[in-house]
């Protein structure tokens, strides 16, 4: 027998499974940073890919806007790398009146004064205050012009009065635009509610009835309308520089990269794929997966980004089982109601056409695997919060096992996933 441990909610599951049913394990590649995270921040500004240093391309007197992400993505850890940008433009004769932080909510709240501040740091915040971007505030936005696939580009006014731009946040996967990080500071970023929702659509397939475009994927470029739709739309008001942050397994800074914003995001994206993408040989019989343990699994909203990872592991018709504590619940209603109030995928992409959301996508994808995948669940949540699911609710991974060698037998070809939230299998062509 093969026996170990997963990470589950603040603790560890230990389990068992036959030696002999074991493909691997996958998971992230440890790749060697060049140093601490302030170390590569600065290694990044000093050596831009495709472009003059960023001090090189601002003048005294010029104005800046800085692109920050929001609250929800304070995993990035922008209070480490913002100072060392404020630093560069400071001693280029950019005055800190000069400089404007717009925080790219995209379609998320606007922040507290106390959420600010963790965005900017305990320095930073001192000397400068931040703008909530507000993508329903039509006051505030301005036409650009409109993508080839026919997204009207809305963007922040406050951005396109400044001299420049700059673009930051942090790359990995996305489960619909391939990639997150780059181009998504300015689409979804600072896009109005409108242009956002047209963009997101393009992951549907144009052909009603014809579900997902699976172009619109995890690690994925190639004709990715929604990726193509954010670069077209971002080249539209051409950032003047860029800086990504890639995290390491520890989840702080392990890699940045900055310069060109399209050069620097697309060698940000080769990096993640590198460390973060696991080429398999084959699909497996069944995939166990958990999210890595708190906070990966504080919720279901949370969990879909292992789901997502683990049906590459399996093929239609194969076995899921799903490690996550969701301690608070679904941490989105539209996914509940998208799962419990639709009786199947037709239904369920019916509506997702009629109103999309980013979050009824994502409930409506989930319905999707759990109409082709043998999914089951290992979870906090009562199994009520799933009748009507297609998922089965389970309390332990032994009880999850059981049920699935009952249903197809013992002898089923397994893939291991304990990182499963930021690991992407990748099977070899």
């Amino acid at each position: 027998m093969y026996s170990s441990t997963i990470k589950y909610g603040k603790g560890d599951v230990a389990f068992s499974i036959p030696r002999k049913n074991l493909l691997g394990v996958i998971d992230s590649e440890p790749l060697e940073s060049i140093g601490t995270e302030e170390e590569v921040t600065r290694h990044a500004l000093e050596n831009p890919i495709g472009s003059p240093r960023l001090g090189e391309l601002v003048k005294p007197g010029e104005t800046v806007c800085i692109v920050v992400s929001d609250v929800t993505r304070a995993w990035q850890r922008m209070w480490v790398y913002l100072p060392f940008i404020v630093e560069e433009l400071n001693r280029a004769g950019v005055r800190d009146e000069d400089i404007l932080f717009l925080s790219s909510t995209g379609t998320h709240r606007e922040q507290t004064a106390e959420e600010h501040a963790l965005l900017l740091g305990p320095e930073l915040s001192k000397r400068f205050s931040v703008t909530d971007h507000r993508c329903l505030a039509h006051e505030d936005m301005v036409h650009v012009g409109t993508t080839s696939y026919g997204t009207a580009v809305h963007l922040n006014k406050k951005a396109l009065e400044c001299d420049h731009i700059v673009v930051t946040g942090a790359i990995v996967y996305h489960f619909m635009a391939g990639w997150g990080g780059g181009r998504k500071g300015i689409l979804p970023g600072i896009s109005s509610y409108e242009t956002i929702m047209a963009n997101h659509a393009l992951a549907l397939d144009p052909v009603p009835g014809n579900g997902r475009n699976m172009n619109s994927r995890s690690g994925n470029f190639e004709n990715n309308l929604m990726h193509l739709d954010m670069m077209e739309a971002t080249a539209m008001v051409h950032p003047t520089f860029m800086l990504n942050a890639i995290p390491g397994n520890d989840g702080k800074i392990a890699f940045a990269v900055a310069g060109d914003w399209q050069e620097a995001f697309y060698e940000g994206a080769r990096i993640v794929d590198k460390k973060d993408g696991v080429t398999i040989p084959e699909l497996a019989d069944l995939v166990v997966a958990t999210a890595g343990g708190y906070p990966k699994d504080i919720n279901f909203y949370q969990t879909s980004k292992t789901i997502f990872n683990a049906m590459e592991a399996a093929p239609h018709g194969g076995s899921m089982i799903v490690l996550s504590a969701c301690n608070e619940g679904y941490g989105n209603d539209e996914v509940q109601f998208m799962l419990q109030e639709f009786p199947n995928t037709v239904e369920r992409e019916k509506e997702v056409r009629r109103e999309f959301t980013i979050a009824k996508y994502v409930g409506y994808t989930i319905g999707y695997v759990a109409e082709n995948w043998d999914f089951y669940m290992v979870t906090e949540m009562p199994p009520s919060k799933f009748e009507g699911t297609g998922i089965t609710v389970v309390k332990t991974l032994d009880e999850a096992l059981d049920m699935v060698y009952q249903k197809r037998g013992t002898n089923l070809k397994t893939w291991l996933m304990p990182h499963g939230a930021n690991t992407l299998p990748k099977l070899k062509k």
